[in-house]
C-alpha cells in the first residue's frame, strides 16, 4: 500500500522546484531588462555581452531545476506504483544531457530564446551608432 505522506512529501518537492524556476525566470526578465536598458544608451557593447552571459547561465539553471522537477516526477511515479524502496528519495541528478534536454522544453526556449534576441538586436544596435 502506498503511503500517502510519502506521496505528499515528494510532491511537496516538485512545487517548490517549480516555484524556483518561475522565480529565476522573473530574475532573468529583470536583471536582463536593466542590463538592456543601460546598454542601449553605452558605447560599448559589453554590457549586451554581459547580458547575453547572464541570460544562458539564468537559462542553464532553469534547465537544471526542470532536470531536477522532471526526476522527482519520476520518483513520485515509481512510488505510486510501489516500485521503489518506501521513504527513499533517491533521484537521479541531471547531468548535462538531461539539462541541455530540459532547456529545449517550450516553457524555457521561448523565453530565454526571445531574450537572447533581445540582447542581440541591442548588441547590433549599439554596434552600428
Amino acid at each position: 500500500m502506498v503511503v500517502e505522506g510519502y506521496l505528499q512529501m515528494i510532491q511537496a518537492v516538485i512545487t517548490r522546484l517549480s516555484t524556483q524556476s518561475t522565480t529565476i525566470k522573473g530574475w532573468c526578465v529583470t536583471v536582463t531588462a536593466a542590463l538592456l536598458g543601460f546598454g542601449v544608451n553605452a558605447t560599448s557593447v559589453m554590457v549586451s555581452v554581459v547580458a547575453f552571459y547572464v541570460v544562458l547561465v539564468f537559462a542553464f539553471l532553469d534547465g537544471y531545476y526542470l532536470g531536477l522537477e522532471r526526476a522527482h516526477r519520476a520518483l513520485y511515479r515509481l512510488a505510486a506504483d510501489e516500485k521503489v524502496e518506501p521513504w527513499s528519495f533517491a533521484i537521479q541528478r541531471p547531468g548535462v544531457r538531461e539539462v541541455l534536454r530540459a532547456m529545449c522544453s517550450p516553457s524555457i526556449a521561448l523565453l530565454y530564446g526571445a531574450s537572447l534576441a533581445a540582447t542581440t538586436a541591442v548588441s547590433v544596435s549599439v554596434a552600428l551608432k
